[in-house]
């Protein structure tokens, strides 16, 4: 069987790398009585607190309730506790924000997992944690993080490369292949420990059943589970087995007797301190480890084999070798066929590792919101005062899926709007699980029943860019294109409960209902001049161009959606032209605010500013030039006269608002003027606005890099933009990598660096206004060098910038990897790809959370050729595919 033909069957993905690479330090973690999440649990309790709603582990794999999981320990015999998490730093422990500090790689995967591979250096020599801490402590937010390189511990080489690779014999027979590598030139000890344990699902109060592991044998552990048809795992070579249970060791953590016998971090002391007293003699329990002691030589590799399966197995390793060959040759050819088309081995190398880290970032994500605030039967009743701390108004949300994170270690918690950049990628490889993903934050148990989508568990309640529409239109179409035929099921359900969504914006943030909103900090954390979630002292209300232009661009998804479903039901005409008429009433407002003559475009400066409106109707901009001027380029919406033949109904009634409201359209649609092969254009922007916004950011000096957009206009770095608002004085500069900035706990930064997802909507917005334009619309490319291209031109260079972030230059070296030499030239390191939150706005270096795969794993959908423009214009949006002339 194929991996496409597995693609259809969801008992293939039963299993899958859904283990957290981080739970502590988590809000769903933490039951304290003033919302400290970072500290209730921490890196170090990790060890001997067993969590409430996940398990995190190296490497892991778990069933998709989580259950049951797999993860690999190591020990080098130096450091003080066995390796079984990745270690990082809290919020307030790094100047930047959290941070991993860790070096490991996601290399490979299928979407159905049978295939998968990873790469994790561990050092040989004790890690550095308190190095790790105290430096980073010491440092200011001028200074750049001191990352895990700079302690020196890997300058001699002193460390173990281990490969880690998955392969499903069938659903639930997966055999896991570890390769040790040790880089030093001396031999060097190592201790694997193979590891199993039960999600402790029995001491919550609601079932009882606890199930058993257990063995009589060095090489077998048997699994026990009512739920589970895997009930053995071998190991090829294991000189023991080691039992303890997933408990917490609460003498240790709380100075209390233990109520369980042998806890969690038994099987650790036991390694680590010689503690027999600590693993239970019986050899049975709820967490186990093969134990394997070796001594590897100077560049030596050794190659040792496990089996997790439902079959008892005389001879578990007898076809380990062939199973492997065969699934690692079906994962090359299911991405040969979808890297048909991309020139260069480095291109592949690139979009497959970005593949590989989307699915490995999946995870199971458990969190029932009113079970955490009244806390378990069983256990002590959470303080009272966390009742009105953190989500008390989404006791509705009972989340218990396989989601797509943004990064397992830095962002363990689903981010909506991040999520929606996610499935674009998803979509090429797996765009069954990409819709799945859409109509999962539409359900009941995610949205709030006033409309809302939640945000991200620190907040719920904060808002994100309404991107869900068009993440659900640009799915659909390339899951049509794919599989040769519509999901019309998909669109239609979406829209129906979109509906609700739009409506809560409509109700909730257009405070003034004159379809200016406001939204807040619209998930760019620090670019406005203060926190945009702040309410100012004097009644003063913060108008938001990109509010406001998120708005426009949802009200354009939901118009186009509403005429595709119209195409086979006429009854969506009258949404049609519902969401046609909203969009005209929210530009019209942009443009002119209500009755107020005031818009946010600045004529003087020609570009869109935020603007503070105080309570006696007086408006003052905030002429800072940052992205959030560049998002009304995002509503644009292209509908060509064959499309309005077949919708009589919407054609109608669209006749009568242009001809009774002419003002509304004439304003910045041209609907009026056809282009190209009879198409209307449905835009915030007027062609001269259009080129006035692209000649500032198409300048080197304001926000084009070499490698992208920046966030904010570069002319800040030499003179930095100051007000003084109600006796405060404050001031934004240029900064193009870590923040300089305390907003929003200063660990992303929106004032210099280049972000994926905005340059993805810029990128497609200009294709867009080029499939109406046609290429007679030249724009001075770059600003300030006398030389002219089209829009599709410089769509197609802007991507060719992105894609520079992470391909070899001239010299051999990857942008991406920054000022570290070995990353750049040492064959050990080099072809390994990170894929960062963000990068830096001047060298294109990573910054922020380093396995942001998520929206950053864009970079999956920028590499993949596009379709002829004859076929862009038969989709009507720009699809994967092979250039055909």
């Amino acid at each position: 069987m194929s991996e496409k033909q597995r693609l259809s069957d969801l008992a293939w993905k039963k299993w899958g790398p859904y283990v957290s690479n981080r739970e502590w330090g988590l809000v769903r973690e933490d039951y304290s009585g003033n919302g400290d999440a970072w500290n209730y649990t921490n890196h170090d309790t990790a060890e001997a607190k067993t969590y409430r709603w996940g398990e995190e582990g190296i490497c892991g794999i778990c069933d998709d309730l989580q259950k049951l999981v797999f993860s690999i320990g190591f020990w080098n015999k130096k450091d003080k506790m066995v390796k079984e998490r990745f270690f990082g730093l809290t919020n307030g422990q790094g100047n930047h924000g959290e941070d991993v500090k860790e070096y490991f790689y996601y290399l490979d995967s299928t979407p159905t997992h049978s295939y998968m591979k990873m790469l994790y250096k561990y050092p040989q020599n004790a890690f550095p944690y308190e190095d790790l801490l105290k430096t980073n402590a010491e440092r200011s937010k001028d200074e750049p993080e001191y990352e895990l390189i700079d302690t020196g511990i890997f300058d001699q080489n002193e460390y173990f490369d281990l490969f880690i690779e998955y392969a499903k014999e069938s659903e639930h027979d997966i055999l896991i292949k570890l390769t040790v590598i040790n880089k030093s030139e001396k031999e060097a000890p190592i201790v694997i420990l193979p590891t199993v344990w039960f999600r402790n699902t029995w001491n919550w109060g609601y079932d009882d059943y606890k199930p058993q592991l257990n063995s009589e044998d060095a090489e077998r552990i048997e699994i026990n589970h009512k739920d589970l048809s895997i009930k053995n795992i071998y190991a090829k070579k294991s000189s023991k087995a080691l039992f303890c249970n997933n408990e917490t060791n609460i003498e240790r953590l709380y100075q209390s007797a233990n109520e369980a016998k042998y806890c969690k971090d038994g099987i650790n002391d036991f390694v680590i301190k010689g503690n027999s007293q600590a693993i239970d003699p019986k050899g049975t329990g709820t967490k186990a480890s093969f134990f394997i002691d070796e001594t590897l030589k100077a560049g030596e590799s050794r190659t040792f084999e496990f089996r997790m399966t439902d079959k008892d197995l005389k001879e578990p390793f007898a076809d380990f070798e062939e199973i492997f060959v065969l699934r690692k040759k079906e994962a090359d050819e299911f991405y040969a066929e979808i890297q048909d088309g991309i020139k260069t081995e480095d291109e592949k190398l690139v979009q497959r590792q970005a593949f590989a880290g989307m699915l490995w970032n999946k995870m199971f994500y458990h969190y029932n919101v009113e079970k955490w605030l009244k806390g378990d039967p069983a256990e002590v009743p959470p303080p009272k005062s966390r009742e009105k701390i953190r989500n008390y108004e989404w006791k509705h949300l009972n989340n218990e899926h396989i989601i797509s994170m943004p990064d397992k270690w830095e962002y363990p918690w689903y981010a909506t709007w991040d999520l929606a950049f996610h499935t674009i990628s998803f979509s090429l490889i797996d765009p069954d699980f990409a819709k799945h993903q859409l109509k999962l934050f539409l359900f009941e148990w995610y949205m709030h029943p006033n409309g809302q989508l939640p945000a991200y568990e620190w907040n719920f309640s904060d808002v994100n860019p309404p991107v869900h529409a068009w993440a659900v239109f640009r799915v659909f179409k390339i899951d049509e294109y794919i599989k040769g035929k519509p999901d019309i099921e998909f669109l239609e359900s979406a829209f129906q409960k979109l509906l609700m969504n739009f409506t809560w914006w409509v109700n909730k943030k257009d405070s003034n209902g004159n379809n200016i909103f406001e939204g807040g900090f619209l998930g760019l954390d620090n670019i406005g001049v203060f926190d945009r979630n702040t309410t100012l002292p004097n009644g003063e209300q913060l108008e938001q161009s990109d509010g406001t232009s998120w708005m426009a661009m949802f009200a354009l998804n939901m118009m186009r959606i509403a005429l595709e479903l119209a195409l086979y039901n006429n009854v969506y005409e009258e949404m049609a032209m519902k969401f046609f008429e909203h969009f005209l009433s929210i530009a019209n407002s942009l443009d002119n605010m209500g009755d107020e003559e005031f818009s946010l475009w600045d004529q003087e400066d020609e570009f869109f500013y935020d603007a503070i409106a105080s309570s006696d109707g007086d408006h003052m901009y905030l002429r800072l030039r940052t992205i959030v001027g560049l998002i009304p380029m995002f509503a644009v919406e292209v509908i060509d006269d064959e499309m309005i033949e077949k919708l009589p109904n919407f054609k109608k009634r669209m006749k009568w608002v242009l001809d009774n409201k002419p003002e509304l359209a004439s304003l910045v649609s041209r609907w009026e003027v056809k282009g190209q092969d009879s198409k209307h254009l449905l835009s915030l922007l007027r062609g001269h606005r259009l080129k006035r916004l692209l000649k500032r950011m198409l300048n080197p000096e304001e926000f084009l890099s070499d490698y992208g957009v920046r966030a904010l206009s570069k002319e800040y770095e030499n003179n930095p933009y100051t007000l003084n608002l109600n006796g405060t004085d404050y001031c934004v500069k240029y900064t193009p990598a870590e923040s300089d900035s305390g907003l929003f706990g200063g660990n992303s930064n929106w004032r210099g660096p280049i972000w994926f997802p905005i340059n993805f909507l810029i990128i497609e917005s200009l294709q867009r206004f080029f499939f109406y334009y046609s290429p007679d619309f030249m724009v001075e490319y770059p600003t300030g060098s006398g030389n002219y291209s089209n829009l599709d031109q410089i769509a197609d260079a802007l991507s060719k910038r992105l894609s520079k972030i992470f391909l070899k230059d001239e010299n051999g070296k990857r942008p991406v990897n920054g000022q570290y030499e070995r990353f750049q030239t040492d064959p050990d390191f080099k072809d390994y790809i990170l894929f960062y939150e963000y990068f830096h706005g001047d060298n294109g270096r990573g910054v922020g959370a380093s396995h942001q795969t998520g929206w950053t794993g864009l970079i999956a959908k920028i590499l993949q050729p596009r379709f002829s423009k004859k076929e862009m214009a038969e989709s009507e949006t720009e699809m994967p595919g092979e250039v055909k002339g």
